[in-house]
């Protein structure tokens, strides 16, 4: 059985946010001050070199739970955030960030591959143990619609293969910017649950054809692509679906026109 223990908490304009570890793993939960028993809940994916609480992150996460009154969970990836790194994670984070300099592609990709492998292997059953801790609190509980709701670069690379084993995620939006192999692929093609997918169509690091395939691999009945120009760092989204999450997850707040998704949180891949 996994445990939660909550560890800071604090509540501003209508969103209390909750810092928590599970099995060593530290994250937080957003959640409404008010009128949140049984609300859905999203997960967000950070992107490479991040971590669980950048503005971003933060200001997603708010959206959600004020636009569409949800809960909003994130984790450190290992080697992220408020977590050690092993030597292992500073060895590869040293040669994706030699490389990147280098301006060698194919060796970006990969060590990308390799690296974010590794992460997505460790960060599964951590997803995993988390969903299965935060389903015993009494706001939460095991009938509440879950999503994957963010997804760029690491979060795609970790999201993928956490939507092709876990059965509570009902939806998911993933992104590219990570490098596509063909275990990526053969994850897609077992999500079969609604996806958007977004698209930065000028990134310098990642092959679009990699990812129009990753999209094509995809075995859900329902699913969508939302190109923008702009490199891997300084894309800007327009044009997306907001009602994306609220139509498969359900909304208890009446008004959700204000959320937007504010991908452009690339960071640094390493």
């Amino acid at each position: 059985m996994h445990t939660l223990k909550f560890l800071a908490e604090v509540s501003a304009n209508g969103v209390v946010e909750r810092d928590f570890i599970v099995d060593g793993v530290p994250g937080v939960i957003w959640s409404p001050t008010s009128g949140a028993e049984r609300a859905a809940v999203v997960l967000l994916g950070h992107g490479g070199g991040l971590h669980k609480k950048t503005p971003a992150q933060v200001a997603r996460a708010h959206q959600y739970v004020t636009g569409c009154g949800y809960h909003v969970v994130a984790i450190d990836a290992p080697g992220h955030g408020d977590r050690p790194r092993s030597p292992a994670d500073e060895r590869a984070r040293d040669e994706l960030r030699q490389a990147m300099l280098a301006g060698d592609t194919e060796q970006v990709s990969a060590v990308s591959l390799r690296y974010g492998a590794s992460l997505a292997e460790r960060a599964v059953p951590e997803w995993q143990a988390t969903l299965d801790a935060l389903q015993e609190l009494p706001e939460i509980g095991h009938e509440a619609p879950i999503g994957y709701g963010g997804g760029i670069t690491l979060g795609t690379g970790i999201g993928i293969p956490l939507t092709a084993v876990e059965p509570r995620i009902r939806a998911a939006i993933f992104g590219g910017g990570f490098a596509v192999d063909d275990a990526l692929i053969e994850a897609a093609r077992k999500i079969s649950v609604p996806v958007q997918f977004l698209l930065p169509w000028d990134d310098e690091h990642v092959d679009r054809q990699s990812s129009l395939a990753l999209f094509d691999a995809f075995a859900s009945e329902e699913k969508t692509l939302h190109a923008n120009p702009g490199d891997h760092r300084t894309i800007r989204w327009f044009g997306l679906d907001t009602e994306f999450l609220p139509r498969h997850l359900g909304r208890p707040s009446a008004d959700a026109s204000s959320l937007l998704v504010n991908a452009d949180e690339h960071g640094p891949r390493v």
